[in-house]
């Protein structure tokens, strides 16, 4: 099957009550891993690349291309998306669109308000010719992006009105507003405005992206989806899944040195950490009808 945009996936998951993961790129084998795990589960899935990983593996065009090929060798048939998670700038953006990305975040949630709407609306209107759909972010998500750490008192929730300007004068498919999540690992228990995640779909008629979806709760997650999240973010709990096998192997056979003897049983622990995140976002099976 070819790359498909997020926004059809997206609304329809919004109007079934699930989501749908987006697991980052870091490598070929997490690649091969994602695409394989979705075709097992049936699920739609978007594969998210972030900009600092972008050089790491060898350009756009290279994930691109390695993306389509490996959907082709392994006769994937259930609809992915390649996404740019946390594009700077419009000139990434567009980079990533004519490299074939098939969705984009535009991130310019840093800036004020009326800067992030004016970028946030060249790049959906650039985008939406091609077919390509766009999230944006307000607010603040504490965390690492990258290669930026946002701290908790720069982490304040995005406010409703601000949202729902962003979508009248931009365009956007899904919107991910600061809500209380951070990017890696969480340090005690996280506080999602779920409240105001709910007055925010009812304001927008959007669907929701949750990022830093790692080490949620369960209960939290599902939350999250009965408030009009559909897309969810997860990398650490893939990261931490495929390091440790590769950490555990290592200890136990301090004499390999073929990659594959520890890459392998890496790739098959993401595998297993995708499908349960998939089944927990209750897209498993939803495939069929997502296209577009």
């Amino acid at each position: 099957m070819a790359l498909v945009s997020m926004k059809d996936m997206l609304q329809t998951a919004l109007e079934g009550k699930y989501a749908v993961g987006q697991f980052n790129l870091n490598n070929l084998e997490f690649t091969q891993a994602i695409l394989q795990a979705a075709q097992l589960e049936q699920a739609p899935v978007i594969l998210g690349v972030s900009e600092a990983y972008i050089p790491y593996m060898g350009g756009l065009p290279c994930i691109a291309g390695m993306v389509k090929a490996l959907i082709e060798h392994y006769g994937i048939t259930v609809p992915v998306a390649l996404h740019l998670d946390h594009g700077s700038s419009y000139e990434v953006c567009i980079k990533a669109i004519h490299a074939g990305f098939t969705s984009v975040m535009i991130d310019a949630s840093h800036h004020s308000l009326q800067h992030n709407i004016e970028v946030t609306r060249q790049v959906t209107q650039a985008a939406h010719v091609l077919g390509v759909s766009v999230e944006s972010e307000l607010g603040r998500i504490t965390g690492r992006e990258d290669d930026l750490v946002v701290d908790d008192a720069d982490g304040m929730y995005a406010v409703a009105e601000d949202c729902m300007k962003m979508v009248q004068e931009t365009g956007i498919d899904c919107l991910a507003p600061a809500l209380g999540s951070v990017h890696g690992p969480y340090r005690g228990q996280p506080k999602l405005g779920f409240d105001r995640m709910a007055e925010i779909r009812d304001l927008t008629g959007l669907p929701l992206v949750l990022h830093g979806g790692s080490g949620l709760p369960d209960d939290e997650i599902r939350q999250a989806i009965a408030c009009g999240t559909a897309k969810i973010n997860v990398n650490t709990d893939n990261q931490i899944a495929c390091t440790a096998t590769i950490r555990t192997f290592l200890n136990d056979h301090p004499d390999a040195y073929d990659p594959r003897n520890y890459l392998i049983p890496a790739r098959e622990a993401i595998i297993a950490s995708v499908r349960s995140k998939i089944q927990l976002f209750g897209s498993s099976g939803k495939a069929g009808g997502n296209v577009g």
